[in-house]
This record gives C-alpha cells, structure tokens and sequence, in this order.
C-alpha cells in the first residue's frame, strides 16, 4: 500500500438478520386486523418492540395502549407478540372486548411448559429480565409457582422448595451464552434441575446471535439496528463485544449513527434485532457507501424458512369476509421478502 492509499473499507452483513416469523406474524395482524374491521383497532403494549413498525402502525390508525382497560367496551384488541398474563384474557372478556392473541407461538410454548410443571408441583426457574412482558406473561401462568432469574448474578438468590423438583424455563430472546452460565450456576446449587423439553431461545434469536459470533473478530465497529427496549437486539450489540468487535452501537434508524464512530475503521458489521424491517437496515448500508465503504459482502450463519399462521380468530373472519388468510411477505408493507439473503 502506498502513502496515498486509502485501505479497503468493507461492510459485513449477517444473514439471517430482521424480521423472525413471530414478528412477520405479529405486524401483519394488526395490518390485517385494519383492512379488515377499519381503525381503530387497539393493541396491548408495542406488537413488537421496534419504534418504527409501531409508529407506521400507528399512522395505519392503530391505537398502542398499555393496559386492557384503556381499550373501549366492545373494542377490537390485538395482543401482542410477547404474550400475556391469563388475567389480561379475563380482563379483555370483562370488557367484551374482541380479542385477536398475536403472541408469538414459540412464546405460547413456554406457557404451556410452564402449566405443565407447574401442575406437577415443580418450581420454575424462569430466566429472563425483570419487567420485560414476555416474562410478565410467562410469571403469570403459574405466579405462585415460578421464580424470576435475573442472569447469572441472580443464581445466589433463589430458593425452591424441593430441591428434587426443579426445572428451568426461559425469555425466548436472551443471551445464549449467558443463559446457559446462568443455567451451569444454578445446576451446581441444585443438581437435579430439569431442562425444558425443547430449547427455550428461540431460533431467530439463536442465529442472530451465530451470525454477529462470526462477523465479530473481523469487525472494527458493529451496527445493529434495533430499539432499546428490544432484548434480542441489546443482546446482539452485547454478543459481538464478547466476540471480538472492537465497538459496538444499537441505533434505531441511519441518521443516528456518529460519524466519529467511523474514525480509523475499515470494517462494519451490520446486522438488525428479529422485530426490524429490512428498509431500516438498508438505510444504514446507503450511509456507509456515502461514506466510502463497499458492497456488503453477506455473511450467513444459517438459512430461515420458517412462517407461521395468522391468528386462528382474524383467519375465521378474514375467511368468512372472502378476503386472503395468507401470510406472506407481500402481505406487510413493513415486510421485505429479500431481508434473509
């Protein structure tokens, strides 16, 4: 390289990287939700954590509301991707409200495990984060029978009935690493801790993560586009720090990103947490060229094909009023068929 040579300046991009199908799901709903029966339609909580999607939502005239009784008697409410407490389906039926449930299946599943033990006398040591919804809604399944683990530094506080009886469950969008330190720490404090019959982090959340793991070492500054209040994305900046990236930041949109972050780097990393649409992403790989850096050279840590079915309750309406069930990305203005590859 000569004095006046520039290095080449590369962009890593993860694959897979968006989009997971529960969120796909969740958006679509309230989407179809307001072709369907027209605004408002209310939604408990953000239907997925990503300051974007909900302020597109919004201006679709969604209404975002944070406890059921806030949405008017005999109101359309949507549940969101997190899930809820079985008391927040009470509440909705006390209020005659029509429910459309657009908890992600895979968190639906740690419900069920969570009825199961608990109906067999186990105590449950649910990992997670304090306050998050979805362990608000797992906790309630079962409240006098489960107890929150905050991380590892929380192990030396629990306590259990019957040491014999023990399992653990988790928030579907944690740490693997840390989950499984959390889970090494509290089997030396009771052996016979059971594991839950399927892996508890979801699959989205899991390749995410494998992807950052791969890029990581290679990169002088990784991006991750995301909202705060998102666990799986302030994991992903967190997984690539402990994999070797040099910084790391979580930026919601591409203007938000410090040109002084770019000092000395010639490699990016860019990836976005599970509830981001593509066009978010897109935004910050128009920054770099601007700015001199290449073509994204895709880095893929496994392949994601995965969809769910649309809510059982808005599929028997959209049927009965001749209009498509399907879900698709075409179905989402906030979707991109192309954010895998």
């Amino acid at each position: 390289m000569t004095a006046t040579s520039q290095p080449h300046k590369r962009v890593l991009l993860a694959a897979p990287r968006g989009y997971c199908a529960g969120v796909d799901r969740a958006v679509v709903t309230v989407e179809k939700a307001l072709e369907l029966y027209g605004p408002p339609v209310y939604v408990r909580k953000q239907i997925v954590h990503n300051k974007h999607v909900v302020t597109t939502l919004e201006k679709a005239g969604a209404i975002f509301v944070e406890e059921t009784d806030e949405v008017p008697q005999g109101a359309t409410v949507v549940f969101s991707a997190h899930g809820v407490a079985p008391v927040v389906h009470e509440e909705a039926k006390q209020l005659s409200l029509k429910t459309i449930d657009a908890t992600c299946p895979l968190v639906t599943k740690v419900h069920r495990e969570a009825v199961r033990f608990a109906n067999d006398e186990y105590d449950i040591l649910l990992i997670g984060h304090e306050g998050h919804e979805e362990v608000i809604g797992t906790s309630g399944e079962a409240p006098e029978h489960i107890t929150l683990v905050d991380g590892p530094d929380d192990v030396a506080n629990v306590e259990v009935r019957d040491p014999s009886k023990v399992v653990w469950l988790s928030q579907t969008t944690l740490s693997v690493d840390e989950t499984m330190e959390t889970v090494r720490r509290l089997r030396e404090r009771f052996p016979a801790l059971q594991d839950p019959p399927s892996d508890d982090i979801c699959y989205a959340t899991q390749n995410r993560q494998l992807a950052v793991k791969q890029m990581a070492a290679d990169c002088d500054l990784m991006i991750v586009v995301g909202s705060r209040n998102s666990s799986n994305s302030v994991r992903l900046v967190e997984v690539a720090i402990e994999h070797g990236a040099r910084d790391g930041h979580l930026v919601d949109y591409a203007d938000e990103i410090d040109e002084a972050w770019l000092d000395g780097v010639t490699t990016v990393g860019v990836t976005s947490g599970a509830s981001v649409p593509e066009v978010l992403v897109r935004g910050v790989l128009s920054f770099l060229a601007e700015r001199g850096f290449g073509e994204p050279e895709i880095v893929v840590a496994a392949e994601e094909s995965l969809m769910f079915a649309l809510p059982m309750e808005l599929r028997r309406d959209l049927k009965a009023a001749g209009m498509s069930d399907k879900m698709s990305h075409d179905a989402s203005s906030l979707a991109d068929a192309g954010q895998l590859h």
